[in-house]
Order: C-alpha cells, then structure tokens, then sequence
C-alpha cells in the first residue's frame, strides 16, 4: 500500500498537466520547467505506481487505462489542497454570531465595556462579547489556547508570544466627594498622608507598583479600610469622607455619577499604559483583527 509520503506532490501536478495536455513540451512551458524534468518526473511516476501511466503515439501521450482511473481523484485531490493553500476565512461583522471573550480588569470592564458593546450593537449586531476578570482567571493560558482571545490591560509582565497595540496611557489619581476638603486647592503632601485613604489590596501587575508606591509614602500603613477590587471604590468614596487613589479613567467614568472630584497626588506615581494583547497564533485570524481594529478606533488616543 501507497502512502502520501511516498510520493512528491510535485509529481502528482506533472501527472495532472500531462493528463490535461498529452504533450510534454506544453506541459514543461506551463510549469516553467525544462523537457527533461518532465521526462524525469513522468520516469519516477512509473516507478511509483508501477505502470507505464502515458505511452507515445501520433497523438501524444495517451494515458493508460491505470492512469485513466487515478486522474479523476488525484485532480480532486489537488484542488483539495489548493483549497487549503488559499483558503481566507473572512469574518464578516454583520452576519457572524461568534463570541469572543475579552479579560480585564475591573477597571477596563468599567471604561471598555459600555462603549464597545454599544458600537459592537451598531456594527455587528449578532457579535456576542464576554469579559473575564484577569484575577479569575489563567488568562496566559486563555489567550494561548484561544479560550480568550484579547486581553485588554497595563500588563508589564507579558510573554514574548503575545503581539500587542498600545491604546493610551493614563496617569494615577485620588478621588473624593465635590464638598471634600481635597476639592479647595492644592493638596501637600502633608495634606495627603494625613486623609483618610481607601486602599485598594490589589497585589496584581500593574497595581502592585502602585499600592508598594502608597505603602513606601505611609499611606497604605496608616489606611483603616481596604477594599479587593475597584468597582465599590464609587460607592464608598460616594457617601463618606475617605480618599482614594485609583486609575484616571476610572475616576472619569465614576465622577458626574457618583458626584465626586479627583486631584493629581503629591506623590510620584508611573502612569498605566494600557494596551490590546493577542496571541501570535491568531494574529491573522480575521475575527480577532476585527475586533482588535474595533477596539483601537474606539479608545486608542
């Protein structure tokens, strides 16, 4: 029995050309290849299938009755890989219902989310999109085995496997109620230690730099409440008179809601730089572009 790696699939292309022209002189001009290649290849054709294949006669060479049986499914079979050699799945944004699952942190749910689900609604209406939460998650793995396929954050610690785009980067400030004392002026440093801060206990890159930042400042020391995660920072800060310092988007999107201000801090704190990750296995899959094209339109600046 014949296996495909038997043979060299150059060899059933010079099979399919001499079955389709009967001459060799054609079939060389067509493949760019010289006579006696030709003459080679049909040489190793018979050795392999052990039948002459193509005999000469006044009207070129004619094909056997073996190789009258194999043409049909070698033809098929060369179409099948052309197929796969030039097939494109093209996503199509206003017909296609697939999902794609997005992790974040709770911060990107609350700035991302509300904006991309709505220009998702307009331009692809059937689009189904998950988040995820980065800390509930093994999103590395996720994201390589395509059970994510973006994550969307200020990630410093990513793999060398992942391909990103950056989005925009954005500074670390404190936020409080519009009548705290905060909103008066300018704030020392002095001013600051001393307020009753909300710490937020996150130990995950990014925000680990900044809460050891607070904690070197002799903030998060004296700090009596913590909270896990940011969604409840709002509603704290909201209805008493603590302090908290958070990602500059976030206090954006919460302030005209929730009535509140926020201040650059006396302090020195790096800035976020948040960026789109994917996988370089799904660089070119045409959904994933899409959606990261989305994406960059929308909150790149």
């Amino acid at each position: 029995m014949r296996n495909p790696s038997d043979i060299d699939l150059n060899l059933l292309v010079i099979f399919h050309e001499l079955f389709q022209q009967r001459q060799v002189s054609l079939v060389a001009e067509r493949l760019g290849l010289s006579q006696p290649t030709i003459s080679n290849a049909l040489a190793r054709l018979r050795k392999t299938f052990d039948d002459e294949l193509f005999v000469r006669t006044a009207q070129g060479m004619q094909p056997t009755p073996y190789a009258q049986d194999i043409a049909e499914p070698i033809t098929n079979a060369l179409a099948n890989v052309s197929r796969a050699l030039n097939r494109q799945q093209q996503f199509e944004p206003l017909s296609s219902d697939r999902q794609f699952v997005i992790a974040m942190t709770d911060v990107g749910e609350i700035h991302f989310m509300p904006t991309l689900l709505e220009q998702c609604n307009k331009i692809a209406p059937h689009v189904r999109i998950s988040a995820v939460r980065v800390n509930t998650v093994d999103w590395r793995e996720g994201i390589e085995t395509g059970q994510i396929d973006l994550v969307i954050g200020a990630f410093t610690d990513a793999s060398e496997s992942l391909y990103h785009r950056s989005l925009f980067s954005q500074k670390y400030v404190t936020m409080f109620r519009k009548d705290h004392v905060f909103a008066n002026g300018k704030v020392s440093l002095a001013e600051f230690l001393q307020a009753r801060h909300l710490i937020v206990s996150s130990r995950e890159n990014p925000y680990d730099v900044i809460n050891d930042r607070l904690e070197k400042a002799g903030v998060a020391s004296r700090a009596q409440f913590h909270v896990p995660h940011f969604t409840s920072v709002p509603y704290i800060v909201s209805s008493t008179d603590m302090v908290v310092t958070v990602p500059e988007k976030l206090a954006q999107r919460a302030a005209a809601p929730f009535g509140l201000a926020f201040i650059y801090p006396p302090l020195k704190l790096p800035p976020l730089q948040t960026s789109i990750f994917w996988h370089r296995r799904f660089n070119q899959d045409s959904g994933n572009q899409w959606l990261r094209t989305v994406i960059a339109k929308t909150f790149r600046e």
